[in-house]
């Protein structure tokens, strides 16, 4: 194929795609062409585009390529649709996080970092498809682990999952996700055992009392 013919059927592809087209989805389509070619002609088109000051751009995002308006027009576009971004919650945003960054994990391991339960956000997470059942983990019960989705990369404008920040790059803007916290099991069974030595330090009338219905013997009452 010509090589300026294959530039602007490439360009067409990824004008109409709503999603980003992988280099072998390309191949696929034109058929009689090369991963090198195809590569080639993107090279070729970026450069063009910024060379004209073009109010558009080809990036790299999920795997593929995906032809996106410029960011500094994104004021005028939200006038256009007249209509927000919208907005994962807070408890949403930090489960998504973890899962990011720790996949695969299975919904106790979530619960157990977070210290709450989050049945309600993995079902929201599932549903906006920002993370998908990536397998089961090798554990009595085999629990569902999960994983993030292709959808998440482009929600995020990440090309892969390597291209996430460092933990200590983190600022409130990204994913509003401030700072790591994490609950470990060693802070639970702390917080188990001096439950246990509050109860062992109950007053002699409360153990008295309990004697009297039938409690423990005298002789295994706490000293």
């Amino acid at each position: 194929m010509d090589k300026e013919i294959l530039m602007r059927t490439i360009e067409a592809l990824l004008f109409v795609s709503n999603d980003s087209l992988s280099q072998e989805q390309i191949k696929n389509i034109i058929e009689d062409v090369t991963p090198d070619e195809i590569s080639g002609a993107i090279e070729q088109l970026k450069e063009e585009y910024a060379k004209t000051g073009r109010t558009f751009q080809i990036v790299e995002v999920a795997g593929g390529w995906q032809m996106m308006t410029d960011p500094s027009m994104a004021k005028w576009i939200r006038r256009l649709y007249k209509r927000s971004k919208p907005r994962l919650s807070a408890p949403s945003l930090e489960t998504l996080a973890i899962i990011a960054y720790r996949q695969p994990l299975a919904r106790s391991e979530i619960e157990m970092i977070r210290g709450v339960n989050v049945d309600g956000v993995i079902y929201t997470l599932m549903e906006r498809g920002l993370i998908k059942v990536a397998g089961r983990k090798d554990a009595p019960g085999r629990p569902i682990l999960y994983g993030t989705t292709k959808e998440f990369l482009q929600h995020f404008g990440l090309n892969s999952l390597q291209e996430l920040p460092m933990l200590k790059e983190f600022k409130e803007s990204d994913l509003d996700f401030a700072q790591e916290q994490i609950i470990t099991k060693e802070t639970e069974d702390e917080e188990e055992e001096k439950r246990e030595e509050e109860t062992a330090a109950l007053p002699a009338s409360t153990v008295e009392e309990s004697d009297r219905q039938g409690g423990l013997p005298d002789t295994e009452v706490p000293e």
